[in-house]
C-alpha cells in the first residue's frame, strides 16, 4: 500500500489535473428555485404535514478562476493514511480562514458607535453586545459569500463596501437583540446579564434604535441605491416579524407556515440579504445575486431551527440563556408545532401563550415524547442540503467550500 505522503502528493496531482481540466469549461449560473410546502394533513384534521423543501439546479460544469486562493497548498491538504478523502468533500474552519477579516470587526462597530455619540452612557450601553462574545456569523457568512462570488467573477480580495455590510449586519441583528430583551424581559445573553438587567428599559430601546440609526448612516455611505433597499428590507423583516411573534394563529393548519414566515422575517432575512448585498456590490448578475440570497436564506432558516431545538436540549450555562426560554415567554416553535401531531392537547396551551400553572413543564415533556425534536432537526438539515446546493453551484474555492462547511457547523452547534 502506498504511504501517507504518496498519498498526499497524488491527491495535489490530481486537483492540479482537475482544475486544468476544468479550466475550459465557462458556463453561466443555474438559476435556483426554492420553496417550502406545509398543507393540511388528509387524514389528520388537527395538524399538517410537511411535504419538504425543494430545489433544482440544472446540471452544469463549474468554471473555475485565477482566485488566488483558489488552489490549496500542500500543507494545507489533510493528511490521509488508508483512503483519500475527496477534494470536494474537505471541511474548512471559516472562523480560522477568516481570522483577519473578522478580528477587527467588533472594534471598528464600536468605533462606529462611539464616534456618533457623545453622550457616555449611551456609548456603554450600545456597544455592551460588541465585546467579542458572539459567534459573529452574520458577519462571518457576509464575508465569506463577498469572497466566494468575488472569485467566482474572476476578482481577488475584499471590497471594503463588502466588509461595511458586514458590520452592518452584525449592528442590525444586535439592535434587534437589544429590543428583544426589552420585550422579553431577559436576564442573561451571551452568558451575562442583559443590556434591561443592567439599565432602564428607556434607555436601553433608545440604545437599540442609536445602533439602528448609526447602520443606516453607514447603508447610506455606502451610495448603491438597490444595496440601501436589500438593507433596508431586513429592518422592515425584523419589526413585521417581532409582531408575528406577538401573536398565534387559531387555525392550526396555518400555524406552522405563521412560524416559519416569522422565523424568516426575524433571522433569515437579514443572513439573506447581506449575502445578497456582497454580491451585488462585487456586480453579481440578478440570477448570482438571487442565487446569494437563497443560500442565506435556507441557511438562516437551518439556524433557528436548530436555535428552537437547543432551547429544549441544551443547559443554560450552554446557551447563554435559560433553557425553555421559548415556552416560559409562550412561544410554540417548530418542536413544539410538530409534536401536535401527536399530542394534539398542546393546541390548547399553544393558544393561551402556556400561561397557566403547569403548561411550560407539560408543553416541555410531550416535546419530549414525541418525534418534535427529530422532526425539526430533519426540517434543519433540508435546509442546510439546499445552501449546500447553491454553494455549489459557485466557483470552487476555501471560501465556497466554508460556505459549505458552515452548514455544518449550524446543524451540529450545541449552542
Amino acid at each position: 500500500m502506498p504511504n501517507a505522503d504518496t498519498l498526499y502528493s497524488w491527491q495535489y496531482t490530481c486537483m492540479l489535473s482537475l482544475k486544468r481540466a476544468v479550466c475550459s469549461k465557462r458556463e453561466s449560473m443555474a438559476k435556483v428555485a426554492s420553496f417550502l410546502l406545509v398543507v393540511p394533513h388528509p387524514s389528520r384534521s388537527q395538524n399538517f404535514a410537511l411535504l419538504g423543501v425543494y430545489s433544482y439546479i440544472p446540471r452544469s460544469s463549474k468554471r473555475q478562476n485565477s482566485c488566488s486562493s483558489q488552489l490549496l497548498a500542500p500543507s494545507q491538504l489533510r493528511k490521509f493514511t488508508t483512503s483519500v478523502q475527496k477534494p470536494a468533500d474537505q471541511k474548512f474552519d471559516p472562523y480560522h480562514l477568516l481570522e483577519d477579516d473578522l478580528k477587527d470587526v467588533y472594534a471598528d462597530i464600536r468605533k462606529e458607535l462611539v464616534d456618533n455619540t457623545g453622550i457616555e452612557e449611551l456609548k456603554t450601553i450600545a456597544t455592551y453586545y460588541f465585546g467579542g462574545q458572539g459567534k459573529a456569523l452574520r458577519p462571518m457568512v457576509a464575508i465569506l459569500m463577498a469572497r466566494a462570488i468575488n472569485c467566482h467573477l474572476g476578482k481577488d480580495g475584499l471590497l471594503q463596501s463588502q466588509r461595511q455590510v458586514a458590520m452592518i449586519s452584525e449592528m442590525i441583528h444586535s439592535a434587534s437583540l437589544i429590543h428583544d430583551d426589552v420585550i422579553d424581559q431577559s436576564d442573561f445573553r451571551r452568558g451575562k446579564p442583559s443590556v434591561n438587567v443592567l439599565w432602564s428599559q428607556k434607555k436601553v430601546a433608545m440604545a437599540g434604535d442609536f445602533i439602528i440609526a448609526v447602520a443606516s448612516m453607514m447603508i447610506a455611505r455606502l451610495r448603491n441605491d438597490d444595496v440601501t433597499v436589500v438593507l433596508s428590507q431586513v429592518i422592515t423583516d425584523l419589526v413585521q416579524g417581532e409582531f408575528m411573534q406577538l401573536g398565534a394563529k387559531e387555525a392550526e393548519t396555518e400555524r406552522f407556515a405563521h412560524y416559519l414566515t416569522k422565523t424568516y422575517r426575524k433571522t433569515a432575512s437579514l443572513i439573506a440579504n447581506s449575502a445578497k448585498a456582497v454580491a451585488m456590490l462585487s456586480g453579481a448578475n440578478d440570477e448570482l445575486s438571487e442565487v446569494a440570497y437563497q443560500y442565506g436564506r435556507h441557511m438562516g432558516l437551518a439556524f433557528q431551527l436548530v436555535d428552537d431545538l437547543l432551547d429544549f436540549i441544551s443547559s443554560t450555562d450552554a446557551l447563554g440563556k435559560p433553557a425553555a426560554a421559548d415556552l416560559k415567554l409562550g412561544l410554540a416553535t417548530a418542536p413544539v408545532l410538530f409534536a401536535c401531531e401527536k399530542f394534539p392537547e398542546l393546541n390548547p396551551m399553544i393558544m393561551r401563550r402556556f400561561s397557566e400553572p403547569g403548561d411550560v413543564e407539560k408543553a416541555f415533556e410531550l416535546v419530549h415524547k414525541s418525534q418534535g425534536l427529530e422532526q425539526t432537526k430533519a426540517l434543519a438539515k433540508s435546509h442546510c442540503d439546499e445552501a449546500d446546493r447553491l454553494a455549489r453551484s459557485l466557483t470552487e474555492s476555501i471560501y465556497q467550500k466554508s460556505l459549505i462547511s458552515i452548514n455544518d457547523m449550524v446543524l451540529n452547534r450545541m449552542k
